[in-house]
Formats: C-alpha cells, sequence, structure tokens
C-alpha cells in the first residue's frame, strides 16, 4: 500500500487475473471500485444494499455482491468480475435459453453459475435454486434462467 498524503490509498488488487493498481479510500466499495476506477461496468449499481444480486462478483471464487464489499478486504484476493467469462460457454447458454430479457441482472446469475458449476457440477434441483436465491430479476418467471443453469451443468462449463 502507497499512501497518497490523503485519504486516498494506491493498492493492487487482482482483478481477471491481472494485478491493478487503484487509489481508494477505506470506505470505498469494491462495486464503485471496479466501475469508477478500473471500468468493469458489468457489476449493475442497483439496490446497494445486497438484496437484488446484480453487484455480484467472485472473490477466491465465492460469489459476492461487490455493493457490500469494501475493495480494502479484497487485497489478495482474486476477484473474477463476468467481463472474464465474455464469450464464455455459459454465456452462450444463458443467451440459448432466453435467460437474458433486458440483461441487467444477468451478469450476477452467470457468475452464480459459474460458481455453482466449479463447486457443485452434479448440482440437483435443490442445491440450483439455493444458489441462485442470491439474485433477483424483474423480467422473467426465472424458468429460463434455471434451464441455463441445468444446462450449463450438464454440459459441463465451468468457464
Amino acid at each position: 500500500m502507497i499512501s497518497n498524503g490523503s485519504s486516498k490509498t494506491v493498492v493492487k488488487l487482482n482483478v481477471n487475473g491481472e494485478n491493478r493498481d487503484v487509489m481508494i479510500r477505506s470506505a470505498d466499495t469494491l462495486l464503485h471500485t471496479l466501475r469508477e476506477q478500473l471500468g468493469l461496468t458489468g457489476a449493475k449499481r442497483a439496490c446497494e444494499n445486497g438484496d437484488c444480486g446484480a453487484c455480484t462478483v467472485l472473490i477466491n471464487g465465492e460469489p459476492m455482491h461487490s455493493c457490500l464489499s469494501l475493495a480494502i478486504e479484497t487485497i489478495d484476493q482474486p476477484i473474477t468480475t463476468i467481463e472474464s467469462l465474455m464469450g464464455s460457454p455459459i454465456q452462450r447458454i444463458f443467451v440459448e435459453k432466453w435467460a437474458i430479457q433486458c440483461g441487467f441482472c444477468t451478469p450476477g446469475f452467470i457468475l452464480n453459475c459459474h460458481a455453482l458449476a466449479n463447486k457443485h457440477p452434479n448440482a440437483d434441483d435443490d442445491v440450483i435454486e439455493e444458489w441462485m436465491q442470491s439474485n433477483l430479476c424483474r423480467c422473467t418467471g426465472y424458468q429460463e434462467i434455471k434451464d441455463a443453469v441445468k444446462a450449463s451443468l450438464q454440459a459441463g462449463n465451468q468457464a
């Protein structure tokens, strides 16, 4: 960490496999840092209280709401954003299964699906339901999203 003499500090965050320097305050959320400092806008600013999942990223492979995570707490931890999954099999399946609608919630669902596939590749309906509960969608009845998650798991898509 390098202090600039004010209330901000330069730190390195490992985002999508790359070490990135950011200047943060101790109170800056990871969501703010990703969007405003790194230009990674896939994590969406929505409820900002951890209820909707639109800001989901993976920290150490675990789905986390970046609106509730302080950037300073993620130093030395790998952070994965939706930008690292562009063109991935999971993304393609979500499109094919029409699990995208307006797309606002889609990054969070795809990241949850990615983590689920890595941790529970043979997840049953109950496990899938539990993992997807942290994300809300206002456009679908969730069936298309569940179908996409199941198809992704069946195809063995962990990336």
